[in-house]
């Protein structure tokens, strides 16, 4: 039996005692040897969550079928935590002849008791996962409320700054020339410019973007509906003030948001959140 032996650990969970990357690796080549079994390749996915199955390694691993017999993990939530993505990847395994074992669980899935117990045990990984999630979201819910801000230093809710600014261990700083672009953009378009003609005007000028892009109308629509050019960072509803220095006025930027809910056709896109006078 050949084995593909796969390892995975998510962000939160690099220095997590027992599962580290090199611990699974190291268990389940003990595990191979314990069985007979050889090891085809072994497949690394780190710093990915175990809902995403656009993993790369997870990926070439499936690519590389052919080339295996067993698919090896530590315990199931490795390999995916929500049962419908599981269940899938086992059915793909079962139409080509391979099959699935789990260390830490001693699982056969040739039987139909085996198929049923990863199904519970799966059920239950995804279910930890998404009270994981919603604890998450209560935790950044809470954050966002109660962060304040002062004019000395603004921290952020841990985004990735936009264009205009950088993060120095957490606090938001204006980046002076771009922040000059960003103003360039609400001005033309309050003129009455589209936003397709504001991209061309900036590429035709050679600036790009801050990932080193030309300009598009997608990163045009993005900075115009962004309140932090105006003074605010927005997290689920919530907004909070900054004291960077910003492009534009919150006057400015609620007249462009209300300017561009007026050429929206859709009526459920039309809805505006104007940026409060005060910070709540």
């Amino acid at each position: 039996m050949k084995a593909a032996v796969y390892v995975r650990v998510s962000t939160e969970e690099q220095s997590t005692e027992g599962y580290s990357l090199e611990a699974q690796k190291s268990s389940l080549r003990d595990y191979c040897i314990a069985e007979g079994w050889e090891i085809a390749d072994i497949y690394e996915d780190a710093g990915y969550s175990g809902r995403n199955i656009k993993r790369p390694e997870y990926t070439r691993m499936m690519d590389d079928l052919d080339k295996w017999d067993v698919m090896l993990v530590l315990k199931m939530d490795r390999i995916h935590r929500n049962s419908r993505n599981f269940m899938n990847m086992m059915d793909d395994l079962n139409k080509r002849g391979k099959k699935f074992a789990s260390a830490m669980e001693s699982l056969d899935t040739s039987n139909a008791l085996g198929k049923f117990v990863i199904d519970m045990i799966q059920r239950i990984a995804q279910l930890e996962s998404e009270q994981i999630g919603e604890r998450t979201y209560m935790g950044m819910k809470e954050k966002a409320e109660s962060m304040s801000n002062t004019e000395k230093e603004s921290r952020t809710m841990g985004f990735n700054a936009p264009y205009g600014y950088d993060l120095n261990n957490g606090i938001l700083l204006s980046m002076p020339e771009e922040l000059e672009v960003a103003r360039e953009i609400f001005t033309e378009y309050l003129k009455g410019s589209t936003m397709d003609g504001i991209a061309y005007k900036l590429n035709r000028k050679g600036l790009l973007t801050k990932k080193g892009n030309p300009w598009n109308i997608y990163n045009i629509r993005n900075i115009l509906h962004n309140p932090i050019y105006a003074g605010y960072m927005r997290w689920d509803g919530t907004y909070i003030k900054h004291f960077a220095k910003t492009a534009v006025s919150s006057d400015e930027y609620n007249r462009v948001q209300h300017l561009i809910s007026s050429k929206t056709r859709d009526s459920r896109k039309k809805k505006v959140e104007n940026i409060p006078d005060d910070p709540e």
